[in-house]
């Protein structure tokens, strides 16, 4: 670079530094204001909800009257909602990425299949409720049970399964793939005893993660007719049930003060339901990772 075309180049430089400058300004404030509103609003809920919980909160059910409601029907409505929605997706989505990354032949079909499942998993939640009320409870019959409830949230969390999975698959070397066959294992051998394995802390992240998902949504539950009044603890895939945001969406919707610190208190509860599974998730990949050395 000559001397004229360092001159030419110097102002340049000089606005792209200022422009560097004030978009890490810009973003370090963005940053900011959403770290602060979330401190806000989580300090809030707190500062509301957290006189409710007590031991009878836990284990009563909801009624008309604030000082008497709890939320046992829910958590356990909650809980069976996602084992079945575990037992559901796991096997079907592990399962398709397992053949989509080790054993399908690329073709124009396999790409299709490929960008479908990716787009699927950025439809809205809605969506699925939509797709569950008519498949499972008007075609199927399951009527507004657990088991229409799982099926629908199996729907909703196989995209994202299906990708961490794939992508889990993707970053396990080659070199064990042709490790195995090298010894005479067939290719499904060489699949199970090694690559899976080795890609088990990404597929139990993303799981994980997805199921901290369906924790969280309502919306498809509402839809699919998910009581917000059970006075009861579901027995069997075939009964009616609620689910925690759906009795926090019961309780912020009424007039009530009383109702509506209920809500806060209901939030505090999935809070810490999403954290902790979420921190199982953190802690699962680390000791997986600890014990697999590539």
């Amino acid at each position: 670079m000559n001397q004229e075309q360092r001159q030419l180049f110097r102002p340049r430089l000089g606005k792209r530094r200022l422009l560097d400058q004030t978009a890490r300004l810009l973003f370090a404030f963005a940053v900011v204001c959403a770290i602060g509103v979330l401190v806000w609003m989580i300090f809030d809920i707190v500062r509301v909800g957290a006189q409710w919980i007590s031991i009878d909160f836990f284990t009563n059910f909801p009624s008309r009257f604030p000082a008497q409601a709890g939320i046992r029907s829910a958590l356990f409505g909650s809980a069976w909602l996602i084992i079945m929605t575990v037992l559901i997706a796991v096997p079907i989505g592990v399962g398709a990425a397992v053949y989509f990354e080790e054993f399908a032949k690329r073709s124009r079909w396999h790409s299709m299949v490929e960008i479908n499942i990716a787009n699927l998993a950025g439809v809205p939640a809605i969506l699925y409720g939509l797709l569950g009320l008519t498949v499972f409870v008007r075609f199927l019959h399951f009527d507004r049970s657990l088991l229409a409830g799982a099926a629908t949230m199996a729907l909703l969390i196989l995209p994202p399964i299906i990708l961490t999975a794939r992508e889990a698959l993707k970053a396990v070397p080659q070199s064990i793939r042709h490790a195995a066959l090298a010894v005479g294992a067939t290719h499904w051998q060489a699949v199970r005893a090694h690559v899976l394995p080795a890609a088990i802390p990404g597929i139990a992240t993303g799981l994980i993660l997805s199921v901290a998902r369906a924790l969280g949504e309502a919306a498809p539950m509402i839809l699919l007719g998910a009581l917000a009044f059970v006075a009861f603890v579901p027995t069997s895939p075939f009964d009616n049930f609620t689910i925690l945001p759906v009795q926090i969406f019961n309780w912020a919707s009424r007039p009530q003060a009383e109702f509506q610190e209920l809500a806060a208190a209901g939030i505090l509860v999935l809070l810490a339901l999403l954290i902790s599974t979420n921190a199982i998730a953190v802690y699962w990949r680390w000791r997986m990772e600890r014990k697999i050395r590539w």
